[in-house]
């Protein structure tokens, strides 16, 4: 991975082009620990994207044909890497932003989905293709899937493990915005533009009650989403927002 800063974003780039950034358990790891490093008082969003022509194929089949492990190490490897992974962006308090330039295939696609943004480039195709190598969907697909784009929808990309375009991803609720292949780094610029004037610590606390709420009861989601906002009318984010609204002027955060 290939890791630059620019005005409060951090980008992380998967760069083996030639594998079609396909990942290890080593590259995943080394991804959860840049994204479980990352700091809302220093970063505004963090934006994962591909080197070459994809985003990522996913699992690098290579490495799991050479694979000698138990079933309770291969559960341990998944848990401690590319499940590590997925359990960071949810709980990141810095947005993370999906910047899917080419193919986002099986681990990829999963890396779209756990996503708080995702902008595709036109040319870019999404498949769940674990069926393809006789897998489950990990790194949080089974999870977020059914989410985004309803049961129906998961069942089909990760049973039949078909490949579908950008414009459909989008009308699946997979990616928020489409763009010409030329487009997307001004796309996305846009996108960090807006999140760069967003108050990062209280963005944390949206996606803490987001994705905490997802299978709770409502009265359970009521009493965890008033904590949550008790927690941001103690923050100097909120504090400067009043001040903002009532001198009618741009909130610094």
């Amino acid at each position: 991975m290939r890791i630059t800063d620019d005005d409060g974003v951090r980008t992380i780039t998967f760069d083996r082009p030639d594998a079609m950034n396909a990942m290890t358990a080593d590259i995943a790891a080394e991804l959860a620990d840049e994204i479980e490093a990352l700091d809302p008082a220093e970063r505004d969003a963090c934006v994962l994207t591909g080197e070459g022509r994809a985003f990522s194929a996913g699992g690098d089949v290579q490495a799991m044909a050479e694979r000698d492990r138990s079933s309770r190490e291969d559960y341990e490897m998944m848990r401690s890497t590319f499940g590590r992974a997925a359990e960071a962006a949810i709980g990141s308090a810095v947005p993370i932003v999906a910047k899917v330039n080419g193919d986002a295939v099986g681990a990829g696609l999963a890396l779209t989905a756990v996503s708080d943004f995702a902008y595709a480039a036109e040319s870019a195709r999404f498949g769940a293709a674990f069926v393809r190598v006789g897998l489950v969907p990990d790194t949080g697909g089974t999870f977020l899937l059914p989410q985004l784009v309803g049961m129906r929808a998961a069942k089909d990309l990760a049973i039949t493990g078909r490949l579908v375009g950008a414009e459909e991803a989008a009308e699946l609720g997979l990616v928020n915005r489409v763009a010409p292949d030329e487009d997307l780094d001004d796309a996305v610029g846009e996108l960090l533009e807006t999140l760069r004037n967003r108050p990062t610590r209280t963005i944390g606390l949206i996606k803490e009650a987001l994705h905490g709420n997802a299978g709770r009861g409502f009265r359970d989601a009521l009493d965890y989403e008033c904590m949550l906002q008790a927690q941001a009318y103690d923050t100097p984010e909120h504090e400067e927002g009043v001040s903002a609204f009532l001198e009618k002027r741009k909130p610094e955060f």
